[in-house]
């Protein structure tokens, strides 16, 4: 995952993949701008691609965030949602699962009913060079979301049925070990000092603490109904944590582990997914069947403004210089791309079937 903001024209083997995307292999769709007849390039954001992963057509839509269009979709697996880049950007990281959906309106006994299929189940690697799978790595039952080590050593896997972190080592591609979690665990972020990875627990309303090194459960933290997902500032003092059934967003004090405010967002909001900006100023919240993207002021943590930016916004990510926000609009089937200056969509970007989750890293 990159954390710096890159200022650099696009380096050669960019420019090389772009042109194969583009020329060479055709890509499902054409990713045209559906506001603007001719896309402009957007300083600050040279070299970068954004991965989305889409849910039901199974696959990866990669866009150029100079153009801001898909420039090459690549076939992943089954239910693809949680994404993440390595460093070098050689690399994607997709969840897939062989689980069925069932969302939260459907009862569990109905839920239960429904076939899985664990062979399905994993963690994708693709190489971006080839846009191509290049081995699925186990990730325990049903993986949703995960994060990356800062060494980009290991994985740490979310297993959303079966109430467990599973901690992946990327080069035996094999589960060092199991934690046990929250119920229903979804969203997985590993702190800024790289010690501890925290892990929300969707029906049991709580974090779990794990050490990354150990893989010992450290401690929980009571937050709001159905956490979806969290963010630390870059300082790594405050976690915010994005409570779907509460409709609120919840700040968290990280050293002493304990709540320190609860932010209403707007009415109707469904909070989902959570990015801070690489200067720690301003949290973005993702409002679910909101439809709108909510702009924190971490300085006096409330919220200062809202977005409309589409359908069920999900996953959410910014571009190392915070001046892009990506957000993925799951019934609609596109990306919305937000001015964080100007606070207002640039555009939105037809992708696959049920957009997931946004990751963006550096073109190798």
């Amino acid at each position: 995952m990159l954390t710096d903001a890159i200022q650099r024209s696009l380096p050669a083997a960019a420019l090389a993949l772009a042109a194969a995307c583009q020329g060479g292999e055709p890509s499902a769709r054409p990713g045209s701008d559906t506001t603007a007849a001719a896309a402009t390039e957007s300083p600050g954001t040279a070299g970068l691609l954004a991965y989305v992963t889409n849910e039901d057509s199974q696959e990866l839509s990669v866009i150029d965030t100079r153009t801001d269009s898909v420039v090459a979709t690549i076939p992943v697996g089954t239910r693809p949602r949680g994404v993440r880049v390595s460093e070098d950007g050689k690399k994607v990281y997709v969840a897939l699962s062989g689980s069925p959906k069932c969302p939260p309106t459907m009862p569990d006994e109905e839920c239960e009913k429904l076939k899985a299929d664990k062979s399905k189940d994993g963690i994708a690697e693709v190489d971006v060079a080839s846009r191509k799978v290049t081995r699925v790595l186990p990730g325990g039952s049903d993986p949703e979301t995960f994060d990356i080590s800062p060494d980009g050593s290991t994985l740490f896997v979310s297993n959303e049925d079966a109430g467990q972190a599973s901690i992946v080592d990327l080069a035996s591609g094999e589960i060092r070990s199991t934690v046990e979690v929250g119920k229903e665990p979804e969203g997985v972020t590993v702190a800024p000092d790289g010690n501890t990875v925290w892990v929300t627990g969707e029906t049991d309303h709580n974090l779990t603490i794990i050490d990354t090194k150990s893989g010992k459960v450290l401690g929980h933290v009571e937050v709001g109904k159905r956490p979806r997902s969290l963010a630390f500032t870059p300082d790594g003092s405050r976690a915010y944590v994005g409570s779907e059934v509460d409709g609120t967003v919840w700040v968290i004090d990280v050293p002493a582990r304990k709540k320190l405010k609860v932010l209403d967002m707007p009415k109707g909001s469904r909070p989902m997914g959570t990015d801070v900006s690489p200067d720690g100023k301003r949290v973005y919240v993702s409002n679910g069947r909101g439809g709108t993207v909510s702009v924190i002021d971490v300085n006096t943590d409330s919220v200062v403004t809202s977005i409309p930016v589409g359908e069920r916004p999900w996953g959410i990510a910014l571009t190392p210089d915070g001046r892009k926000l990506y957000t993925a609009n799951g019934p609609s089937n596109d990306v919305s791309v937000v001015d964080t200056d100007k606070l207002t969509v640039l555009r939105k970007i037809p992708v696959g079937k049920i957009p997931w989750g946004v990751a963006i890293g550096e073109a190798p």
